[in-house]
């Protein structure tokens, strides 16, 4: 028999991730989108707000009200900034609805470190101890039966499936990573930036947040827990002006005597059955992963030293794509729908 289909809601529907999101559900044979829901004082017809979605979804994007939108809807969205996410969640979590957080609000497991990297005291300690980080390829078992699940950030995403089977095979040391990240535009969000203006960004390429980034400590705590211990690494984001993408550039020092040719081995063992990351003999290019669900990856041993190459779209494995395999895995259907 068919599943049946889930009620979902989409919170903060205004932004690049919400519009992608909503591609993807339009496809899926097991939702029906039921809420739309904005920050901004005027309610108005999604069409409106993206007007590729014209004739296509016939709701407005209304403002958030917890006990109406659980009455509508299973599942929640949350595409909201940091901070107003999980005061959603919080709302949303007791009324029974499973959410899916795209924001960092859940990402961090020690909320002091959340206030440290966000500026902000964390108003929802109590379901933090329960979130599920939303990576299938690491988490997929924790994943299905969670309630609260956090979508990794797109940056950690790109990095985490580079290094994750190395350091939890001991191929590579836990200290001294470097990861030279490129992202498209996109990656900022939706709302206006002097940066981020055409005559800013086009024809410029320059790095940002050098030391300081917040995918930092997000990606230094799932890489720990893949090598079962501290693992610290360097993380340097740079914008490129396209519009979506990234690539991941990592670099590593290995704990003995390897090769290239046993780096891919590792990689096509770890991530066999994998139906989202694609092991390369060739160079991964971002071209080759935008509109999809997929990271692309390889690795070379160069003069002594471990250098892997990632690339996804920022948008889809990045963020939307990953929260609909999620949602895949928590509902019980196949985890390729929608996605493939």
């Amino acid at each position: 028999m068919p599943a049946s289909k889930q009620r979902v809601a989409i919170l903060g529907a205004s932004g690049y991730s919400a519009l992608e999101l909503i591609k993807l559900l339009l496809r899926h044979p097991n939702v029906e989108i039921t809420a739309l829901t904005t920050r901004q004082t005027e309610p108005r017809p999604v069409g409106e707000v993206h007007q590729s979605l014209r004739g296509r979804l016939d709701l407005a994007l209304e403002n958030l009200d917890a006990a109406a939108i659980a009455k509508r809807a299973d599942y929640a969205f949350c595409c909201l900034p940091h901070g107003a996410s999980a005061s959603a969640a919080k709302e949303l979590l007791p009324l029974g609805m499973k959410v899916i957080d795209l924001s960092a609000d859940y990402r961090l497991s020690d909320p002091l470190e959340y206030a440290k990297w966000y500026g902000l005291d964390h108003v929802d300690r109590d379901n933090l101890k329960d979130a599920v980080y939303g990576l299938p390829e690491l988490y997929r078992d924790d994943i299905r039966t969670a309630n609260l699940v956090a979508n990794p950030g797109c940056y950690p995403t790109s990095a985490i499936l580079a290094l994750a089977p190395l350091l939890e095979a001991g191929v590579i040391a836990p200290e001294g990573i470097i990861i030279d990240s490129k992202s498209g535009v996109s990656g900022a969000g939706r709302e206006p930036k002097p940066h981020l203006h055409f005559a800013e960004c086009n024809e410029n390429f320059a790095p940002y947040g050098v030391g300081t980034h917040r995918h930092m400590p997000e990606i230094d705590q799932v890489l720990s827990d893949a090598a079962g211990m501290s693992v610290e690494t360097i993380f340097t984001p740079h914008l490129v002006p396209m519009d979506r993408g990234i690539l991941s550039t990592s670099y590593a020092v290995p704990t003995g005597d390897t090769s290239t040719e046993e780096l891919l081995a590792n990689y096509l063992e770890f991530y066999a059955g994998e139906p989202f990351v694609r092991v390369l003999s060739g160079l991964p290019a971002t071209k080759h992963v935008a509109g999809t669900n997929f990271c692309d990856l390889t690795a070379r041993v160069v003069r002594g030293r471990v250098v892997v190459l990632s690339v996804i779209d920022n948008l889809i494995k990045g963020a939307s794509g990953a929260a609909v395999q999620n949602f895949n895995l928590m509902c019980g259907v196949p985890e390729t729908t929608a996605l493939l």
